[in-house]
């Protein structure tokens, strides 16, 4: 009787949007990349040397446990910051949680490119309060991070 339900499926872009509008403090950016999915997929999933290189204040991030799409990673930042979090990383997907911390990459092929989106957030009570002061932050930051992965790709 059940098998005539409509199913709605959602791609990893639009699974990371909703998170996102769920999220008080997040911020959310989507671009298409001209590069393969595959391309853009490498760089975004190399967390350990990518992730820095990607985001402005991460200095290092160290997976230190595995188990299938499962990980734990330490991630240091500049000034001491420090955070443990646990991910899940499969084709298209990563989403990060520490105590304090919320992080997404998700992307899809569309067409020639790739959509790629990148959330950050705060996980903390109140965090919604901070979101008027933090608004000229991402309108900043959401921005490098999609210039950062077209240089990582040499699209410029």
């Amino acid at each position: 009787m059940t098998e005539n339900w409509p199913v709605a499926e959602l791609d990893t872009v639009r699974r990371l949007r909703i998170l996102a509008a769920a999220q008080p403090s997040a911020l959310f950016v989507e671009d298409l990349v001209p590069a393969p999915f595959e391309a853009v997929w490498a760089v975004a999933a190399d967390l350990e040397n990518e992730l820095p290189t990607l985001l402005p204040d991460v200095r290092s991030l160290t997976v230190t446990a595995t188990d299938g799409e499962r990980l734990e990673a330490y991630a240091r930042g500049y000034g001491g910051v420090r955070a443990r979090f646990d991910i899940v990383l499969s084709p298209g997907w990563c989403l990060m949680q520490s105590r304090f911390l919320l992080g997404g990459m998700a992307a899809v092929p569309d067409g020639d490119g790739t959509r790629f989106a990148f959330l950050g957030g705060f996980r903390f009570p109140g965090a919604r309060l901070l979101r008027p002061a933090l608004r000229p932050l991402g309108d900043h930051y959401g921005p490098m991070v999609l210039r950062r992965l077209r240089s990582r790709l040499d699209i410029g």
